[in-house]
């Protein structure tokens, strides 16, 4: 079993605090943002893309956790140095699920992460029957970032879809790197007149007036019906638990009261 856990990424140390096992963790990235008790308690020894090998090490770790290709220079460091590192490639609900089973095992909460599973399980299925309820499936402009304009990863499309929406840029939410989701003529978005654009733009605050200010998105419905809303990436594009408990929920507002409104149109029409 591992007693000494260093998590290079939020999504892991969130993780390991609903399994109960937070008290493995002895390190974590200074991006971390869930728990709140987490930044509070446990050193900060990463970024995303960098960490402090010699902080890492002297914490003598019997295990790091790292995400993706991103920080595949990290974690070779760390394995030239003698210590053990699992690094997880999550990209969609799927795949979330199966590495919140995957560490749970790993810390020996495979009962817990099982419970935790079912009910984000429960949770998405019950998003998914009020989608039945919609007028009609509203398009979906999900922007991960504003310059250059990036749409959504797959989970994104995924939770878009479960909530009852339509992701506006489906075929490019298979692609797992950003730079493969780069939109690089805006005309794109006017020509896909999206119901609903909601902003996450990665650690920066959303600003919708600059968005329904680009030359022609004037006549996007979603820019002259003013449904332009934000969901934290905090709360979206980190690829755990609170992708469902925390960015799904908001999806399901923001288009559950996009339907709410069409249906009212329609009525007094």
């Amino acid at each position: 079993m591992y007693h000494r856990i260093v998590c290079l990424t939020t999504e892991t140390v969130e993780t390991l605090y609903l399994l109960g096992a937070q008290d493995r963790i002895v390190g974590i990235s200074g991006f971390t943002t869930r728990p709140a008790a987490a930044r509070r308690e446990k050193p900060k020894v990463s970024a995303f893309t960098s960490a402090k090998l010699d902080k890492i090490l002297a914490l003598e770790p019997d295990l790091v956790i790292g995400f993706s290709n991103l920080q595949a220079d990290i974690a070779a460091a760390l394995i030239r140095a003698g210590v053990e590192v699992h690094v997880y490639n999550q990209r969609s609900l799927a795949q979330v699920l199966q590495m919140i089973l995957s560490l749970g095992a790993l810390v020996d909460k495979a009962t817990e992460a099982q419970a935790l599973v079912a009910r984000l399980q429960q949770e998405m299925e019950a998003v998914r029957e009020t989608a039945d309820y919609l007028p009609r499936k509203p398009r979906v402009y999900f922007e991960e970032w504003d310059a250059p304009m990036m749409s959504g990863i797959r989970w994104v499309g995924e939770l878009i879809a479960l909530a009852g929406g339509e992701d506006a840029f489906a075929e490019l939410a298979q692609f797992p790197s950003a730079k493969d989701r780069i939109i690089a003529d805006p005309q794109q978005v006017v020509d896909r007149q999206p119901d609903i654009i909601i902003g996450s733009w990665c650690g920066k605050k959303f600003q919708p007036e600059q968005v329904m200010a680009r030359p022609g998105w004037d006549t996007i419905p979603a820019v002259q019906q003013g449904w332009l809303r934000e969901i934290k990436s905090a709360d979206i594009l980190q690829p755990g638990p609170s992708l469902i408990q925390h960015g799904l929920r908001q999806l399901q507002e923001i288009i559950q009261q996009w339907g709410a409104r069409q249906a009212h149109q329609k009525h007094w029409s």
